[in-house]
Parts: C-alpha cells; sequence; structure tokens
C-alpha cells in the first residue's frame, strides 16, 4: 500500500535501503549498502574527500537512481507500515549542500517566500523569525548577490532546517562557517530538529559530533 505525506514533521518515518550501490563508468562509488535512517535519530556518512559521501547523500534524497538495490520511505504506526509513493518522496526532504545555490537575484526575505510556495516552513516560524535567528534581519532586502559566503551558507541552511519536513540532508553543512556560524548551525539543530531525521554527510568531526550513528563510505566499497 502507498502513501502520500500530507507535509509536515510526522512520526515513524523511516528510509531502508536494500542492497544499494552506485556506478559511474566502471567505477563503484559505493556497492552493497543496507542500512535504515529512523526518524528522530541523526547520523553521520563519513569519509575522505572524493570518497563517494555526496552520492550517496544524492541518492537518499532521489536525485540519482542506484545502480543496484533500491531505497524504500514508509511510515510507521502502532498497527502498520506503509510505503510512501515514490513521487512524493520529495515531499518529505529538506536539503542543504554546496551544489545547491539560492537565487542571487532575490533578498533573503524574497528567497524564503519563494521557497516557502513549493514547502512550508515549520508551524508559528515566521520569515522575519528565521531572519532574526540567523543573525540576517539587518541585511533582509540586499540582494544574496551581495551577501559574503557565509552569509548565503546561513541562508541555505536556513531554508532546510527550518522546512517542515521529517527528513533533512546537509552536506558539509557548515562551509564558510566562522566559530559563530558553527554555533549557530548546532543550535538550530539542537533547537528545531529533534524530531527530525537528520544525516550529515562530513569528514569534518565538528559538523557531526551529535550524530548518535555514523556510516563510513569506505565500507561499502
Amino acid at each position: 500500500m502507498d502513501a502520500t505525506p500530507t507535509g509536515g514533521v510526522t512520526n515513524g518515518l523511516s528510509i531502508t535501503v536494500h542492497n544499494a550501490a552506485k556506478r559511474f563508468n566502471r567505477e563503484w562509488i559505493f556497492r552493497n549498502l543496507s542500512y535504515q535512517f529512523i526518524q528522530g535519530n541523526t547520523y553521520a556518512i563519513t569519509g575522505p574527500n572524493g570518497s563517494g559521501k555526496s552520492t550517496l547523500l544524492q541518492t537518499i534524497a532521489g536525485a540519482i537512481a542506484p545502480s543496484e538495490g533500491k531505497l524504500v520511505f514508509s511510515t510507521s504506526s502502532n498497527t502498520a507500515e506503509t510505503v510512501v509513493d515514490e513521487e512524493k518522496v520529495h515531499a518529505c526532504i529538506s536539503i542543504a549542500a554546496p551544489y545547491l545555490e539560492v537565487i542571487e537575484e532575490m533578498t533573503a526575505a524574497e528567497f524564503l517566500q519563494f521557497h516557502a510556495q513549493f514547502k512550508s516552513f515549520l508551524p508559528n516560524i515566521s520569515i522575519a523569525t528565521i531572519l532574526e535567528l540567523i543573525g540576517l534581519t539587518a541585511a533582509k532586502s540586499k540582494q544574496i548577490r551581495f551577501y559574503s559566503s557565509g552569509m548565503k551558507q546561513r541562508i541555505k541552511l536556513a531554508q532546510a532546517i527550518f522546512t517542515d519536513a521529517p527528513v533533512l540532508l546537509l552536506d558539509e553543512p557548515c562551509t564558510n562557517l566562522d566559530a559563530s556560524g558553527y554555533r549557530l548551525y548546532h543550535q538550530l539543530i539542537n533547537d528545531y530538529c529533534s524530531r527530525k531525521l537528520v544525516i550529515v554527510c562530513s569528514n569534518d568531526i565538528n559538523e557531526y559530533d551529535f550524530c548518535k550513528e555514523r556510516l563510513s563510505i569506505l565500507d561499502y566499497k
């Protein structure tokens, strides 16, 4: 039985990876990966640069199809487990990654308003509040192209963390952030992500030190 998610941070969502593998030409990026990610838990995908962490994260996000195996999103209750329709999986996910760009011709406020047309933010969190929390209220009417790299990263994190979706995927989340940005990142995760399924893709321990479970991509070569 397939389910259509109604939106929002639900309870009981899981991502089950069944013997998944990804190959580009003749090179296997990862193979024989079976794992279950469960909502309410935090996970780190670790490994050196170029090892395939981002490829795995994009596979989980549905942006890349596995060469072998499959991934199943499902929700569970006290009585049953229900598979999420593949066409609706995107509604369960928010993501921030270096390869995903913001719209630099927009202001920060406009960008968040644009994003909210497709995926709503957490209840009782206004765009003004988001900008205040990430320290960009004074720059809310400035085009993002005039932002520093650290300010742009704060916007990326904000649109992902505050999206009302049960799965949060973060690829190198503290790229271009200074010490205060790292502290902000950890505070936002602590305050707003306790009910989410969080997966952090990184080789920087300071980005994933809060993660309860860790998966090394090198174990699946």
